[in-house]
């Protein structure tokens, strides 16, 4: 990190050579499916080579290339039109040459962490006749010793006809800017697009509808539960024959059983431990983004996250132990590797099994085998130690089962009732208003990642995330309320999955992005897509569980102790 500071606030004397890398090519239609520049057979220019390591984690993991481009610049030292190399282009170079153009290929450059993009070539409109741009036209702004702005210009259009040389050229103009270097990333940012009238309106129809459910919470639970306490208090009033002869109904009768331990509570624990970690590590990072330019530097946010996920592992810990702790759950050492490991085999599964494509295909997206040892080097010697510190915190600090209520020795049974009150259908329809909350925010956030925008408007999702969490924990605890009220008392593994499910809608919603909203193909990026998109949608899901358990937890709890039992 440090190099990277180094590097982005590097200034420049007159005539301090200045380096031109160039990192992938690709189609434009598949951001992910990138090559080594130098996959197509360009050439490269005269000057010595310098070699290039990968600074961060985040840069290795995204495929991130960077070769000299071998092309001579120097700072304040305009370059006329000079010719740099020349290709030899028999039959086979003009063959990737003509794969490339009809694939619409282009490529990345960077200039002092400024990122440029170019075409390579085009076709005619009969598609008979290709041609390769061969004048690369640099215009470089500088203000004081520092670069802020790069601008490229391909010129020199050559048909592309077999046994002939091509001539590469460059030529490089410097001009006075008055941009600030601070502000050097701006014009790669689309405010008409993020900061459009949708945007806003999604934020506030998502903010009515909080509103809305809170407004509806309250009214309904808070005139419903003071019902309820009086109709249970008449209750305690009544002598014995009366109460046996009365209609006895609703959720008192199941507070015998309704803290009692949830179906695989080793599973169950870790899943609400993993979420709750995810909720943190979205938090800060949202917060970091916020407050740092994440965007301006190669592969940030991901390492940002890597470390993050990393350090957020004692809150994994912490809730996953307690609560397998309190529901009298034995084997705990074996709920903190599954709690730990959970979320990291997920990720890395998948990154495996799409690396066998990326390899396949030669793309530089294929993850390096050191890159691979240092993740897990991450999950044994950071992740895995700091769950055990959290774990035996959460065990000791909050694992004692002090519920308001004790639990019968014999499990009442469950009565029988109407179809739209089973757990199944409540799940189903639990993640709904959640995924309406976001789905607007969802399409910036798909356009961001698999199109070509640059995502910063990091407060609206910090507004977004507030609003999720507010609608899963308002629709968790009316679920259970009449979950409850039905005298089901399987109200842990409901309220998780009810809330849980929006990660289906979500994954539902991709497959439209992809089909009507990209022009995505191809083995590699389709696999890349739905590969990943499964990874974020369940990472959502899991989040939103453990959101929704934590609320309802709560809610349970504080209803149950307002209440007077035998």
């Amino acid at each position: 990190m440090a190099l990277r500071t180094f590097l982005l606030l590097k200034s420049y004397k007159d005539k301090e050579e200045v380096v031109l890398w160039m990192n992938t090519v690709g189609p434009y239609h598949n951001r992910q499916e990138t090559y080594k520049y130098f996959s197509l057979p360009f050439c490269v220019g005269s000057k010595k080579s310098i070699s290039h390591y990968h600074e961060t984690l985040g840069e290795a993991l995204q495929g991130v290339e960077l070769e000299f481009s071998g092309l001579d610049i120097k700072f304040k030292d305009d370059v006329m039109q000079t010719t740099y190399c020349e290709i030899d282009l028999d039959k086979g170079r003009r063959d990737a040459f003509v794969y490339a153009i009809k694939n619409h290929y282009w490529y990345q450059m960077y200039i002092d962490d400024l990122p440029i993009w170019g075409i390579v070539g085009e076709a005619d409109e009969n598609g008979e006749d290709y041609y390769l741009w061969t004048y690369k036209k640099l215009e470089i702004g500088y203000n004081g010793n520092r670069i802020v702005d790069v601008n490229l210009t391909s010129e020199g259009k050559v048909k592309l006809v077999p046994n002939t040389k091509i001539q590469m050229s460059y030529s490089v103009k410097w001009k006075k800017s008055d941009v600030k270097f601070e502000d050097r990333f701006d014009k790669y940012l689309d405010p008409s697009f993020f900061q459009h009238r949708i945007h806003w309106f999604s934020i506030f129809n998502s903010f009515m509808m909080v509103i809305f459910l809170v407004g509806l919470v309250s009214m309904i639970l808070m005139r419903t539960l003071r019902k309820d306490y009086a109709r249970y208090s008449k209750e305690e009033e009544m002598d014995d024959m009366d109460r046996d002869l009365g209609d006895e109904y609703g959720w008192k009768q199941v507070h015998g059983d309704v803290f009692r331990p949830s179906s695989h509570p080793l599973i169950f624990s870790s899943l609400i431990g993993s979420g709750c970690q995810i909720f943190a590590v979205s938090l800060i990072v949202i917060v970091v983004a916020m407050i740092e330019d994440l965007y301006t530097e190669r592969g940030s946010m991901l390492s940002t996250a890597i470390f993050v996920y990393a350090a957020t592992s004692p809150v994994n810990g912490y809730f996953g132990g307690s609560l397998y702790a309190r529901q009298g759950g034995r084997r705990w050492i074996k709920q903190m590797f599954i709690g730990a490991f959970l979320i990291p085999a997920m990720v890395c599964g998948t990154a495996f099994f799409i690396n066998f494509i990326a390899i396949y295909y030669h793309a530089s997206r294929a993850i390096p085998f050191g890159t691979m040892v240092a993740v897990c080097c991450i999950c044994f010697f950071v992740i895995l130690p700091l769950n055990l510190v959290g774990t035996i915190l959460g065990r000791n600090l909050s694992g004692q089962p002090n519920f308001p209520c004790r639990v019968n020795a014999v499990p009442r049974p469950i009565p029988e009732k109407k179809w739209f009150m089973e757990p199944a259908v409540i799940v189903c329809l639990g993640g709904i208003l959640p995924f309406g909350s976001i789905f607007i925010e969802m399409y910036f956030i798909f356009t961001s990642f698999w199109a070509y925008k640059i995502y910063y408007v990091y407060g609206f999702m910090m507004l977004v995330l507030v609003i999720l969490c507010i609608v899963t924990v308002c629709v968790t605890i009316v679920c259970t309320y009449f979950l409850l009220n039905a005298e089901d008392y399987r109200w842990q593994w409901t309220s998780f999955l009810s809330a849980a499910s929006t990660a289906i809608y979500v994954y539902m919603y991709s497959f439209y992005y992809y089909f009507f909203k990209t022009k995505m193909y191809g083995l590699f990026q389709t696999s890349f897509y739905f590969g990943y998109m499964a990874v974020f949608s369940t990472a959502l899901g899991i989040m939103c569980g453990a959101i929704g358990y934590m609320g309802t937890s709560a809610f349970v709890r504080k209803i149950y102790t307002n209440v007077k039992i035998d």
